[in-house]
C-alpha cells in the first residue's frame, strides 16, 4: 500500500511538472478543421502512463525487461511525434520493433509463423486503432478503466499478469481522468499516452490469451475494434486516405455533429465495452463460449454498430436540412 501511495504522489507531481514544461515550451494541441475541440490544450499528458509502468518496473524488481524496453521505445518515438510529426513509415517501423521486444519476452517466437504473423498484424492494428480513437475528452481513460478493471477482476482467479502493474496503471488512469475527463480538458493524452496505453493493454491481452488459450477474450477490445474497422471501410469506399486525421468515427459524429457532451459519449463507449466484457467472462466461465457463439456476438455487435451509425447519420442530415 505504501508503494501505491508513493506512486500516486509521484505521478501527480510528474503531471503537474509536465504542465509547466509544456506551457513553457509550447507543447500545445492546436485545433483544426478535423479536431473535436476549439481551444488550446496541453498535449502529451499521457506521458504518465509509461512513467507509471517504469515506476512499477523499478519498485517491483525490474521484471519483464523486454516488454518494458518495448514500451520505452514506442513511448519515446510517440512523444517525439507529439513534439514534431514524424513519418508514418518511421512510426510503423518503431511500432513493429517495440512489439517484437514484447513478443520476444513472452516467447511468442516459438509459435508457428502464421500465428506470429497474425499476432503482429493484430497488435500493430490495435495500437494504431487505439491511437486514432483518442479524439474526445474522457474516451481514452474511461475505455482504459473498463479494460483494466476487467483484467484486474480476472487476474484474481486466473493469475496471468502482474497484479501490481494493473493497479499502478489504474492509479495513473484515474489521475489522468481528473485532468482530461471534463468539459474543457486540461490536457490530452497525445500519441505518447494513447500509444503506450494501447501497448500495455495489448501486453495484458496477449498474456491472458496465452495463459488461458481462449482467444475469445479479444472481444474485450470489441467497441474500438468494430468502430475502427467499419470507419476504415467507409473511408476507403469514399477514396479517402485512411492515415490522415478525420472526423468519421461514430463517437466523433455524436460529439461533433450531434453535439453530445464529450464525457457523455466517452462514458457510453466505456459502459458498452464493460457490458461486453461481462458477457464474455460469463460465457467463458460457464463453458458456453464457442466459435458459433463468438461469431454470433461479432455479427450482432457489428449490426448494432451499423444501425446506430445509420441513425446518427439520419439525425445529422435532418439537422443539416433545417
Amino acid at each position: 500500500m505504501l508503494i501505491y501511495i508513493t506512486v500516486w504522489l509521484i505521478l501527480i507531481a510528474a503531471i503537474l511538472l509536465y504542465f509547466r514544461i509544456a506551457d513553457r515550451y509550447n507543447i500545445i494541441d492546436k485545433p483544426n478543421e478535423r479536431s473535436s475541440h476549439s481551444y488550446l490544450t496541453i498535449r502529451g499528458g499521457g506521458i504518465i502512463f509509461p512513467l507509471a509502468a517504469l515506476l512499477w518496473f523499478v519498485f517491483y524488481g525490474f521484471d519483464s525487461k523486454w516488454a518494458i524496453s518495448g514500451l520505452l521505445v514506442i513511448s519515446v518515438i510517440s512523444f517525439l511525434d507529439d513534439l514534431r510529426p514524424l513519418s508514418g513509415k518511421v512510426r510503423m517501423v518503431v511500432h513493429i520493433a517495440a512489439v517484437s521486444l514484447l513478443f520476444y519476452g513472452a516467447g511468442m517466437f516459438n509459435l508457428h509463423w502464421y500465428w506470429l504473423v497474425i499476432a503482429y498484424l493484430v497488435a500493430v492494428y490495435w495500437i494504431n486503432a487505439f491511437n486514432f480513437m483518442d479524439g474526445i475528452n474522457g474516451i481514452t481513460p474511461f475505455y482504459c478503466l473498463s479494460a483494466l478493471g476487467t483484467f484486474w477482476y480476472l487476474n484474481r482467479d486466473i493469475y496471468f499478469f502482474h497484479k501490481e502493474l494493473i493497479v499502478v496503471l489504474l492509479i495513473s488512469t484515474l489521475i489522468f481522468s481528473f485532468f482530461n475527463a471534463r468539459k474543457r480538458a486540461r490536457t490530452f493524452a497525445g500519441d505518447v499516452g494513447s500509444v503506450s496505453l494501447a501497448f500495455l493493454l495489448w501486453w495484458m491481452m496477449m498474456a491472458l490469451i496465452l495463459h488461458s488459450g481462449r482467444f475469445e477474450y479479444i472481444l474485450f477490445f470489441a467497441v474500438y475494434g468494430i468502430d475502427s474497422v467499419f470507419t476504415i471501410i467507409f473511408r476507403l469506399t469514399r477514396g479517402e486516405n485512411i492515415f490522415q486525421a478525420h472526423r468519421s468515427h461514430l463517437y466523433q459524429k455524436l460529439s461533433n455533429e450531434l453535439k453530445w457532451p464529450h464525457v457523455q459519449v466517452s462514458v457510453i463507449y466505456a459502459l458498452v465495452q464493460l457490458t461486453i466484457n461481462g458477457i464474455v467472462v460469463f460465457l467463458i466461465s460457464s463453458n458456453r463460449m464457442n466459435f458459433p457463439v463468438l461469431f454470433s456476438l461479432v455479427i450482432f455487435l457489428s449490426a448494432l454498430y451499423l444501425w446506430l451509425r445509420y441513425q446518427a447519420v439520419l439525425q445529422i442530415r435532418r439537422l443539416d436540412g433545417k
